[in-house]
């Protein structure tokens, strides 16, 4: 999984690309906390529009983004997402607690 990162002062965004399934989001995760420790944003976006396809580790990112943007009193969005993705997400519920905009 590659990751691009957006940064304009205390706003992150990262576009995400490739698998995010348990090999894929392995390295990802570190990156991104890296990003977030570094940047210490207000918000964080995760621009989904080149993931390919997206299993439960997928929603551990996401999660665990979600709880990185929660100690720094952050915001987090999810946007962009492709529609094997979304139903992946929608399945789970994320909605409810992650903003997600297409």
């Amino acid at each position: 999984m590659d990751i691009q990162e957006r940064i304009s002062g205390r706003n992150v965004t990262l576009l995400l690309s490739g698998e995010a399934d348990h090999h894929g989001v392995r390295g990802a995760l570190c990156k991104i906390d890296q990003i977030i420790d570094t940047a210490l944003p207000r918000n964080l976006t995760l621009d989904l529009g080149g993931v390919t396809f997206m299993d439960s580790s997928g929603i551990a990112l996401i999660l665990r983004s979600r709880q990185k943007m929660s100690l720094l009193d952050g915001n987090i969005q999810v946007k962009n997402i492709p529609t094997q993705a979304r139903r992946v997400l929608d399945a789970a519920g994320i909605n409810r607690i992650v903003s997600m905009k297409n």
